[in-house]
């Protein structure tokens, strides 16, 4: 009587279990449960004009200086638009905006209003993750619009290209102060539609070699490929859920702020650990912002952590990028096509961004 694998003694499974294993079979008959989704279209949302309507919202923390409202208010009538407030973009519920369902909801009447051209995010903070599977992704997919934010608003950004793969933009938040370079760059991409060359630009000061444009060569080459990324922090915390970017031949970028380096060495190490290291065509970090040390005894250098995760890779990379939290930022298509040059420290647009 030929026995079943349930009555097999132990010893001979576990042979048979090794011997599929050294012949391939096991793993072949594993693979199609394991293989990875076919990546997402590319979405490019429509173009925007000067005297189009944008949309406030506020996905994450409150806003509680009724200044702040004023000044956004300002700045984007200042840029070109006409503004229109989402209807709980006020409200508060504890540190975020209102509830989740109220956020979750400002964001979907904003895609759905024909009258609205783009969606801009009044701050960042904490929460953006709490109304991801609130969104209404259909509804975004099919009424694409440019997004526009940073910090917090990653988890949007991660979020759209994971489900719908449109294109947003990581930059300004509509709060955060608009300088000559923001408005450039803005006007540039959103108006003019140029394909911007990333170059960091120097202040103007009396410095004989400005300290505040440096980029630094973690490993030299050309990479191409589609940016995804953001917030080095809300990036990790969104591993292993269906909110996380598919990352396969994309070129990652990471920021942060007030976060000191062994807990950079965490997060990366979490992103290597679940596979998304090795993924990736090449990799700029931008500005970590006061990633000061914590304890009195030895760290590792925010250079040290690096290299320890990139240089292995064997990709193009580079640091010191005009990315994060800080007064002058890049504006960066998520989800469109560019070359790094991590010699040269550069990040260049190779497509239209805009439909039509």
């Amino acid at each position: 009587m030929q026995m079943s694998e349930a009555n097999l003694p132990r010893r001979q499974l576990a042979k048979n279990i090794l011997g599929l294993a050294a012949t391939g079979t096991l793993f072949s008959l594993a693979a199609p449960a394991a293989m990875a989704a076919a990546p997402l279209p590319m979405i490019k949302p429509r173009p925007l004009q000067p005297g189009d309507t944008v949309g406030l919202v506020s996905p994450s923390a409150a806003t509680a200086d009724a200044m702040d409202f004023q000044l956004v208010q300002q700045a984007m009538q200042a840029l070109g638009f006409k503004v229109k407030n989402g209807n709980f973009i006020a409200n508060r519920r504890g540190h975020l905006a209102g509830t989740d369902a109220e956020r979750a909801a400002d964001l979907n009447a904003m895609f759905a209003d024909p009258e609205v051209k783009a969606v801009i995010c009044l701050r960042g903070g904490s929460g953006a993750a709490r109304i991801l599977p609130l969104l209404d992704y259909a509804l975004i997919a099919t009424n694409p619009k440019p997004l526009l934010g940073y910090s917090d608003i990653t988890a949007l950004h991660c979020a759209l290209q994971a489900k719908t793969g449109l294109i947003s933009f990581h930059g300004p938040n509509g709060t955060d102060g608009w300088p000559a370079f923001n408005v450039q760059q803005f006007q540039q991409l959103f108006f003019a539609k140029v394909l911007p060359l990333y170059k960091n630009e120097a202040e103007i000061n009396d410095e004989l070699v400005p300290r505040n444009s440096q980029t630094l060569t973690i490993r030299s080459g050309i990479a191409e490929g589609r940016l995804v990324g953001g917030n080095l922090t809300v990036l990790t915390a969104l591993s292993g859920t269906p909110y996380f970017p598919d990352c396969r031949d994309k070129i990652l970028f990471i920021e942060d702020i007030a976060e000191a380096p062994y807990r950079i060495d965490r997060m990366l190490s979490t992103l290597a650990l679940n596979g998304t290291l090795k993924q990736i065509k090449g990799l700029v970090f931008g500005e970590c912002t006061d990633c000061e040390p914590e304890h009195g005894y030895g760290n590792l250098t925010l250079d040290q952590i690096l290299q320890d995760y990139v240089l292995p890779l064997q990709i193009p990379a580079y640091r010191g990028a005009m990315i994060g939290h800080l007064k002058r930022q890049f504006i960066l298509p998520v989800g469109a096509k560019v070359r790094l040059d991590a010699t040269a420290g550069t990040l260049q647009l190779l497509e239209p961004v805009f439909a039509g």
